[in-house]
């Protein structure tokens, strides 16, 4: 095999698939990079078993054949090498070649054949979204997936596709994010993709109008984001909880204030929280809102915000990183905080929007 490239085209698929190879495998060939070269295309794969990236780019010229090359160290010296370098990639027994400009490396390989395979789908599901609307969604939700929890199906993202919509849904059991977009398909499914995957298809879309092919089967969910960039995930076998039955019904208390200034507040009360609970206080009276926060050390910080609300007054206790992540997901200038009483979870929503709703469970101070 042999095939010559700049380091400028090499570099951001490169990027791209390497960020999916974990640093400690079980297994050495997982710790490598497919490289291919058929009828004058590159084709470049990596995966950690779960989730598989590949990127496919066109060559001025090249020798059939494939390798596996170790990720990291294939990435490193792209990186390192200067710009406006062309890489010159040849093999030989067991090794791989690199040439660029004066700079010469050598690199153990393993063969192809112990790569693992790309799934095969038997397709259940597939559809279309643009790249802008689905990562739109990722955001608004990733952040609230689980990272750890014997809980397996909570560390991953729910995909719902039904009555006219497509909801994405993550909680952690302490906090909940539901982001929905209209969308027009006879199709239905009800997937969880594993957090990982998620994380590496946020990275991967660009922020357009180009759509994403999505294919899904019982097992497997596959992102074809244009004719050379595709990932393929398993997804999580478990019953997500039904998230219907989560979201407060017609709670009386709601608060509109502006998105930045309760924002503020809160990373500043935050400051002299509890290091361990990060206890915030909420103190409701009427077109005020009180945010404080206090420490072991009886240190305290308030801050004040002028609502509008009208309400009974109120107290009520929140993990302040929880709240703050989901005034950081409100894309609106003005945000919609509503409550039932001491003992429920809070509401967080766009003003006059009712797609994206974020849940905070409220915590003992």
């Amino acid at each position: 095999m042999y095939f010559e490239i700049s380091r400028k085209e090499l570099l951001t698929p490169l990027k791209m698939i390497t960020g999916v190879v974990e640093q400690r495998q079980t297994l050495p060939i997982l710790a490598n990079t497919l490289v291919s070269v058929k009828d004058n295309t590159l084709h470049l794969t990596a995966t950690d078993a779960e989730v598989e990236i590949k990127c496919s780019l066109s060559l001025e010229a090249g020798e059939d054949g494939e390798i596996t090359i170790p990720a990291r160290k294939f990435f490193d010296i792209c990186k390192s090498l200067p710009d406006g370098v062309v890489i010159k990639i040849n093999t030989e027994e067991n090794q791989v070649t690199l040439k660029a400009g004066k700079s010469k490396f050598k690199l153990q390989t393993l063969p192809a054949d112990d790569f693992p395979s790309s799934p095969e789908l038997a397709t259940t599901a597939d559809f279309q979204i643009s790249g802008h609307h689905l990562k739109n969604l990722l955001y608004k939700t990733s952040f609230c997936v689980a990272t750890n929890d014997v809980r397996y199906y909570l560390t991953g993202l729910l995909l719902e596709i039904g009555d006219g919509k497509i909801s994405l849904v993550a909680t952690d059991g302490h906090r909940m994010a539901v982001a929905q977009h209209d969308f027009e398909s006879t199709q239905t499914a009800r997937v969880i993709i594993p957090r990982k995957a998620v994380l590496e298809l946020s990275k991967l879309l660009s922020d357009n109008d180009d759509e994403v092919q999505v294919s899904v089967d019982d097992n497997h969910i596959r992102f074809e984001l244009n004719d050379s960039l595709l990932m393929s995930s398993k997804l999580i076998d478990g019953n997500f909880p039904d998230w219907n039955t989560v979201v407060p019904v017609q709670p009386d208390k709601i608060v509109i204030a502006e998105t930045s200034e309760i924002k503020q507040a809160l990373t500043r009360a935050a400051i002299l929280s509890n290091e361990k609970y990060k206890g915030i206080r909420f103190q409701l009276s009427e077109n005020l809102l009180t945010v404080s926060g206090k420490n072991s050390y009886q240190e305290e910080a308030s801050d004040v915000v002028e609502t509008e609300y009208t309400g009974e007054e109120l107290e009520i206790g929140f993990n302040g990183v929880y709240f703050i992540d989901a005034i950081n997901a409100i894309s609106t200038k003005r945000v919609q905080i509503s409550f039932i009483d001491a003992n429920s979870s809070c509401l967080i929503m766009e003003e006059d929007n009712e797609a994206n709703k974020f849940i905070v469970m409220p915590m003992r101070l």
